[in-house]
């Protein structure tokens, strides 16, 4: 136990050595080399974590689970498929920032027994897909390629960056009848935001790190905002979000609820970012939802809150 406790000491002490020194580094970098220190971060923003890779790799899906890979814009995306979407109604899970396909294992039981098949797939940079750095762009573009190879989904479950794709990725060439968005971010820019408070890039960078985003996707972070593009949904949604979540704002959840006219909002708590996506209760809400069952409450817009009206 000692060791156990003087090795987590040790990894918190790194972590923590770690980002004081990128907060250094940056701080004094954003005064010296302007250019250099904001491709830097830039590059660190849009790098999903090496730890999506290793997750994947334990995860241990079920013997009925089949492997696949589709070409979608030069990268190999990992597919992960049960049942046959081609001759039975299938549900789409598409992962967040820094995680994986397979992280959505606890759902896969429950969703084959209501007569599903399920497809799960890596994004770019993540799980066992190609790739390094990647974007919401990205995300929405391989979100909507998977979709599409596999027809008209019967429902799309997705968590927090994912989310935000699944709901861009809605259009005429591909979508899902209902969709189901948990802990989804609705506000790049506030993101990107948060990112560059956290590791002390200077205020006179922040326009130039947006601009390195729209030079790199073609399209500025807050054109991607949820706001700007729910009110064109028109499926059946629902948005599960936690209220003590820390990376997410519950608020963000809200968001995509006031301006979707067909979403509803399911409000947890104590669950936080993470476990709000496998909790049994979460699932058993969605599960209901897909049965046409009456989930979540409806969220009016108002002129006094943020945004205003839809």
């Amino acid at each position: 136990m000692k060791q156990q406790t003087s090795r987590s000491h040790r990894h918190a002490s790194s972590h923590v050595w770690k980002l004081g020194a990128i907060r250094i580094s940056f701080a004094v970098g954003g005064r010296l080399a302007p250019r250099r220190t904001v491709e830097r971060a830039a590059r660190l923003f849009a790098t999903p974590f090496a730890s999506s890779r290793s997750r994947a790799l334990a995860a241990k899906p079920d013997g009925e689970m089949q492997r696949g890979q589709l070409q979608v814009n030069g990268e190999t995306i990992a597919t992960y498929v049960w049942g046959d979407p081609t001759t039975q109604p299938y549900a789409l899970l598409v992962h967040g920032w820094s995680s994986f396909g397979l992280r959505f294992l606890a759902w896969v039981a429950k969703l084959r027994a209501l007569g599903f098949a399920v497809v799960s797939f890596d994004q770019p940079g993540h799980g066992a897909s190609t790739g390094g750095l990647c974007t919401l762009p990205d995300f929405v573009a391989v979100t909507r390629a998977v979709g599409a190879h596999y027809g008209t989904a019967a429902v799309a479950i997705a968590h927090s960056m994912g989310g935000a794709a699944l709901a861009l990725a809605q259009d005429e060439h591909w979508h899902a009848k209902r969709l189901v968005l948990i802990a989804p971010a609705a506000d790049l820019e506030a993101a990107a935001n948060r990112f560059i408070h956290f590791v002390h890039l200077g205020e006179h960078l922040r326009d130039p790190f947006f601009s390195w985003f729209e030079r790199r996707t073609g399209i500025a972070p807050r054109d991607l905002a949820a706001h700007h593009h729910v009110p064109m949904l028109g499926q059946p949604g629902l948005i599960v979000h936690d209220l003590d979540d820390h990376e997410v704002p519950w608020d963000e959840g809200e968001r995509y609820a006031r301006y979707w006219p067909g979403a509803r909002l399911l409000t947890t708590q104590g669950l936080g970012h993470h476990k709000v996506v496998d909790a049994p209760e979460v699932i058993d809400a969605t599960l209901a939802f897909i049965r046409g069952e009456c989930v979540g409450d409806r969220i009016v817009a108002s002129p006094n809150l943020p945004f205003g009206l839809a």
